[in-house]
């Protein structure tokens, strides 16, 4: 086991360890970040797909000193190496998308190519490939006792992590930060489109009692309908509503308290950064004015824990690179203050 009595907290992040400069190794670990290289299926800005190798670099700059996680760090904080195989897959899948979407933008029916019919086919596929390796890791993962952090990548790569979520935990809810709803069903004829998460998450896994949105800003009819003809097993609340409330004078504690409460015993995080302001993320894939301060939704987090409610895990998806390091910086230092409160609250 590592020595903390020889690694100084206070010194700059030593470049031959791991994420943020942490000594140790994965079976010292209590919590694993498992990177994962997947964008095909953007529609807007790419890039995320290299968020995860960008934030390893700039960790060591992060400071990691937490009053929030209590030195959390100290039980372990480990990242894999990002699977190149997968990265390479996700490149070549990206450019037949790229061709397909500008294909079907202009109106022509994809039953009329049979080249668009195989890149739609082949997109499906890898789509699918993804969705059982991310499976495939998490539930090795949770079965040796490990938290995991799931680092995109676009949001179509938490699915796999939500289907050993529940077979490791049973029932459980999401709280979902983001500007979008993600309900859409075969957005631009994709399977498993980033925009179809949260859709494809509620048909298939029974286990997910309660999704709790926040920050949405970005939808379409057919999410709406969705929302609406869902029983309440989807709440939304809507940006635009947040800050009506909060104009009107309430506060956003009490606004938190109302949103933990729809949330089951057990609650998943999914964090997309647009659903931050635009200030925080000015790269991600798909931006849209407005969205939240990052305080406020640690502080949906903090309380989340405070109520009594279990974290089981979390992912972080849609960071993007830009010419210079800054999604990548805010998106370390968001990576950082979760895995404390994630490791602090199971220790």
């Amino acid at each position: 086991m590592t020595d903390l009595l020889k690694f100084d907290p206070n010194a700059v992040g030593n470049t031959d360890n791991n994420i943020f400069g942490l000594p140790f190794s994965e079976d010292e670990s209590q919590l694993i970040i498992l990177p994962v290289p997947w964008e095909v299926t953007v529609s807007y800005g790419a890039g995320t797909s290299r968020a995860a190798e960008h934030i390893f670099k700039v960790s060591k700059q992060v400071d990691i000193f937490d009053t929030d996680g209590n030195e959390g760090w100290r039980r372990g904080f480990f990242m894999r190496e990002v699977d190149k195989r997968l990265m390479m897959k996700s490149d070549y899948l990206r450019k037949e998308a790229e061709l397909y979407i500008n294909y079907i933008s202009k109106g022509d029916i994809v039953e009329d190519n049979k080249f668009m019919c195989k890149s739609l086919k082949e997109i499906n596929e890898g789509n699918r490939y993804m969705n059982d390796w991310v499976y495939q890791q998490t539930k090795e993962l949770l079965q040796k006792g490990k938290l995991v952090a799931l680092l995109g990548g676009d949001h179509s790569t938490s699915l796999g992590y939500l289907k050993s979520i529940a077979e490791f935990h049973g029932d459980f809810g999401i709280l979902q930060i983001d500007a979008h709803c993600d309900l859409r069903d075969k957005y631009e004829g994709f399977d498993y489109s980033h925009a179809s998460v949260m859709r494809n998450a509620l048909r298939e896994i029974p286990a997910i009692t309660k999704l709790v949105q926040a920050g949405i800003r970005d939808y379409c009819q057919e999410e709406w309908e969705v929302i609406c003809n869902s029983n309440y097993r989807i709440i939304t609340y809507f940006d635009q509503a947040i800050k009506t409330r909060q104009f009107e004078g309430e506060t956003w504690k009490s606004i938190s308290d109302e949103i933990i409460q729809h949330l089951p015993e057990k609650v998943y995080l999914s964090f997309d950064i647009d659903g931050l302001d635009r200030k925080y993320c000015p790269n991600t894939g798909t931006p849209v004015p407005g969205g939240f301060e990052l305080e406020a939704v640690l502080y949906l987090v903090k309380k989340l824990i405070q109520s009594g409610r279990k974290l089981v895990g979390f992912d972080l998806v849609e960071i993007s690179l830009g010419q210079t390091e800054w999604d990548s910086n805010v998106g370390a230092r968001i990576l950082w203050r979760l895995c404390n409160m994630l490791v602090h609250h199971h220790s």
